[in-house]
């Protein structure tokens, strides 16, 4: 198996771990992450604002938003360029767990395939439609409905080839877009506990930041439940 860590060059609060995770990852590469700013303000990307698709997305995309949108949209290419049966992708703010990491890798090994995209999320948020295996502590299953954040996941070469498709034009966050199993038609699944959490803080937080005042922020949880509750309504089945 191949590992793409997306890494902002130059980001020397992350250096140390990158190094961590290369050494830890197997076959691991740097991909650089996309400057979203840079590809926008060049005419390279124009992201539509939240209503190519159904549900509406209900916030406009941010440069950072583009920019992690287009660095996965990268890995996807190299997996397709390279004609790799799947990769590992995960975000230079990982961490694994030793001691349930193998277990999600073993889980991996035995059931991915190039049609599959599995997620190895840090939260445990997703409920289960079916399980389809079981390694140590470590459950391969397909979840109602797809969880948010982008940490890790194994993205088959048909699996990205499918989702480059879908997204040459984009309109929402890489995560939502992910979400929407009926639009892109890639089944996801999840692999959970993973070993996998996030060092976001620790390593100097968030690159995708969104200021806003007690109002605004009212407001934008408001609109983001109802966001929710209309895809929670498209859920995934065996």
């Amino acid at each position: 198996m191949h590992s793409l860590i997306i890494h902002m060059p130059g980001d020397t609060k992350r250096a140390s771990n990158v190094a961590t995770l290369r050494d830890t990852l197997p076959n691991a590469q740097i991909v650089d992450a996309v400057i979203g700013k840079d590809v926008m303000a060049t005419g390279g990307c124009a992201p539509i604002a939240g209503s190519l698709y159904r549900p509406s997305y209900p916030f406009p995309l941010s440069p950072g938003e583009v920019g992690c949108f287009l660095s996965h949209r990268a890995c996807w290419q190299k997996i397709v360029a390279q004609d790799w049966e799947w990769a590992l992708i995960v975000e230079d703010d990982l961490s694994v767990d030793p001691t349930l990491w193998p277990d999600a890798l073993h889980l991996i090994a035995d059931h991915m395939t190039p049609d599959h995209f599995i997620r190895l999320p840090a939260k445990h948020r997703e409920a289960a439609a079916a399980t389809v295996a079981q390694f140590g502590e470590a459950r391969l299953f397909l979840p109602r409905v797809p969880g948010l954040q982008t940490v890790a996941q194994v993205v088959g070469r048909a699996a990205a080839a499918r989702l480059l498709a879908s997204t040459e034009t984009i309109d929402r966050p890489v995560d939502t877009f992910l979400q929407m199993h009926w639009i892109h038609g890639q089944t996801i699944h999840t692999i959970l506990p993973n070993g996998a959490s996030e060092l976001t803080d620790a390593l100097g937080g968030s690159t995708i930041q969104k200021k806003s005042g007690p109002h605004s922020k009212l407001e934008r949880e408001l609109k983001r439940a109802v966001y929710r509750a209309q895809v929670s309504a498209h859920r995934q089945h065996m």
